[in-house]
C-alpha cells in the first residue's frame, strides 16, 4: 500500500469519528434542555396556586366593615331629632301671629285669651276695625297656628266663644227678629259647634242667616 493510500484511509476514519462524537454531544444537549424546561413549569403551577388562595384572607375585614356601618346607622337613628310636627312654638309667637292675621283682614281681636296655643284648633273673635258701635264681628280659626278661615262669609252683629276643646270650638250667636235694634236682640241665642275633621273645619249645627225678614238672624 502506498503512502498516499494510507493517508487517505486515515483521513476518512478521523472524519467518521468526529461525526459520531458530534451526534453524541447533540443528544446530551437535548436531554438537558428537556429536563431544565420541566422545572419552570412546576414553579409556575405553585405560583398560580398561591395567587388563587391569597384572596381568601380578605373575608374577615369585609365582615368588620359591614358591622361598623350597621353600628353607625343605629347610632344615627338614636340621635335623630323628633319630627318637626311634634314641636310647638312659644305661645306668645303663635298669638302674635294670629293677632296679625286678624288685623290684616280689617278686624281687631276682642279677647286675646280666647286663643289657646296648646290646642290644635284655635280661635279669635274680632270686631271690624273702626266700628263705632262694636258690632260687625267674625270668628277667625287657626290650626296649630295656621290660619284656615272664618266662621261665615259675612260678619255677625256679635259673637261669643261659648266653649272649646282640642279640635272643637262652640260659638254663641245672639238672634234678632226683623225689627230688633242691634242693641237688643229679642230672639235669644243659638250655639254652633265647629269641629276639625280631617283638616277641614265643619259646622255641626246650622249657622243662622245673616239677615231675615220673617225669621231669626244673627244681625
Amino acid at each position: 500500500m502506498t503512502r498516499a493510500r494510507r493517508l487517505a484511509i486515515a483521513l476518512t476514519v478521523g472524519a467518521t469519528a468526529a461525526i459520531a462524537l458530534g451526534g453524541c454531544g447533540s443528544g446530551q444537549t437535548k436531554t438537558v434542555s428537556v429536563s431544565s424546561a420541566s422545572t419552570p413549569a412546576a414553579t409556575s403551577t405553585q405560583s398560580t396556586a398561591a395567587r388563587t388562595t391569597a384572596p381568601t384572607a380578605k373575608t374577615t375585614p369585609s365582615s368588620t366593615t359591614t358591622s361598623g356601618a350597621a353600628q353607625s346607622t343605629t347610632g344615627a337613628a338614636r340621635t335623630a331629632p323628633a319630627p318637626a310636627f311634634t314641636k310647638q312654638g312659644a305661645s306668645a309667637e303663635g298669638l302674635s301671629g294670629a293677632l296679625a292675621v286678624v288685623k290684616a283682614h280689617g278686624f281687631t281681636a276682642n279677647n286675646a285669651s280666647d286663643y289657646h296655643s296648646g290646642q290644635t284648633l284655635r280661635v279669635l273673635v274680632g270686631t271690624r276695625t273702626g266700628s263705632g258701635d262694636g258690632y260687625g264681628q267674625r270668628a277667625f280659626f287657626f290650626v296649630n297656628g295656621r290660619y284656615i278661615g272664618t266662621d261665615a262669609s259675612e260678619p255677625s252683629a256679635t259673637i261669643r266663644v261659648a266653649g272649646q276643646s282640642d279640635t272643637e270650638v262652640t260659638l254663641a250667636y245672639p238672634l234678632y227678629r226683623s225689627h230688633d235694634p242691634l242693641c237688643c236682640p229679642g230672639g235669644g241665642q243659638t250655639k254652633v259647634r265647629f269641629q276639625l275633621n280631617n283638616g277641614r273645619l265643619v259646622p255641626l249645627d246650622a249657622i243662622p242667616p245673616v239677615s231675615s225678614s220673617s225669621g231669626l238672624s244673627r244681625q
